[in-house]
């Protein structure tokens, strides 16, 4: 027992409570929670205080925390914790550590039950220890969501000048230009598959630490570099539609297809208002091709006004690429520190 710690049980500290279904499809401002996230909002809320959500069926893996009402439908359970004995923030990250996959009693479907939940073991410093080491994970994890939001609103003004020049034409009065012409996307742009690694591993480590990428997200590591430059990569085969940019080390998986140009900005987003779903030629599972990539028709404005879309355009999206690369280190960090923050290998004084 580490000094000053005491064991408890998870049923100790909180109450876990039943999720339920709303019936209204009324709009609002109180977030509905469902196992991947917020799927609506309405005006009626299931409880008002700081909760954990636990996932009760489907996938085990998404816990969420909440600070503000909330409504959570009923493949998640809710925690009523009992801040006298845990910090909210603390219980959190502590859950985090702990593989629910392994608690399960389904059969045919993923299952936890209260009954499950109630009984892990929980080793807790003093309220005081438990809300240092929350603020020190909250700190990394707030600064990663602020990243996330100006990201988004950076993607959103990127989106907004694209579409004003290239789709609606706002600045020539709604008319395309005489001197700009319809071309192919294989008239910019060099369009190959991704390769199948010789090492996959699912986890991080020394020796594999270059980003396997597969169709919508990193799916594994390897210890290899397939492309070190800037590139586009998108669903080959399986998910389709997910553009993903990448200008470090990585090695993009053999169910995608790559996209080299050097009008990346330009290329990136007449490649997120493409109708893939209208490109699919698979039959067992989506399938999209080199030759239907380079086939897709876009408007090609005339090279002056293509660089000057390039700068502009490129200056808010290296804001967004250095966004991304400190999350990712952040993201890295917390990882690191949060077994041994929650086991007192480290202690916050």
């Amino acid at each position: 027992m580490i000094d000053g710690w005491k064991t408890c049980a998870l049923g100790d500290v909180c109450v876990i409570k039943y999720g339920k279904d709303h019936k209204h499809l009324d709009n609002g401002e109180v977030p509905v929670y469902g196992s991947g996230g917020i799927i609506r909002y309405v005006n009626t809320m299931l409880y008002n205080k700081k909760s954990v959500l636990i996932p009760r069926k489907g996938t085990l893996k998404n816990l969420f925390f909440v600070k503000d009402p909330f409504w959570t439908v009923d493949t998640l359970f809710y925690t009523q914790i009992n801040e006298a004995k845990i910090v909210p923030e603390y219980l959190y990250y502590f859950l985090k550590t702990i593989n629910l996959e392994t608690m399960n009693v389904g059969t045919a479907v993923p299952s936890l039950t209260v009954s499950v939940l109630s009984e892990i073991k929980m080793s807790i410093p003093s309220l005081d220890e438990q809300k240092r080491i929350a603020s020190i994970l909250s700190t990394l994890d707030d600064k990663i969501e602020l990243n996330k939001k100006i990201n988004k609103t950076l993607e959103e003004m990127a989106k907004a000048i694209f579409k004003s020049w290239f789709v609606d034409f706002e600045p020539w009065g709604g008319k395309m230009p005489d001197d700009w012409k319809e071309v192919k996307l294989g008239d910019i742009a060099n369009i190959t598959t991704g390769k199948r690694p010789k090492l996959r591993m699912s986890t991080v480590s020394m020796e594999a630490y270059i980003p396997i990428i597969g169709a919508s997200s990193v799916m594994g590591f390897t210890s290899d570099t397939l492309y070190n430059e800037k590139i586009l990569i998108t669903g080959r085969v399986g998910t389709h539609g997910v553009i993903q940019r990448f200008c470090s080390p990585c090695w993009p998986s053999d169910n995608t297809l790559v996209i080299k140009t050097e009008y990346y900005e330009f290329v990136y987003q007449q490649l997120c208002i493409v109708k893939f779903y209208n490109m699919n030629r698979g039959s067992t599972q989506p399938l999209i091709t080199q030759t239907d990539m380079r086939n897709i028709p876009i408007i090609l404005p005339n090279y002056e006004f293509l660089k000057i879309f390039e700068v502009l355009i490129g200056q808010l999206m290296d804001l967004y690429d250095h966004n991304i690369f400190e999350s990712t280190n952040l993201s890295s960090i917390r990882d690191t520190l949060l077994p041994k923050l929650m086991s007192g290998e480290i202690r916050v004084k």
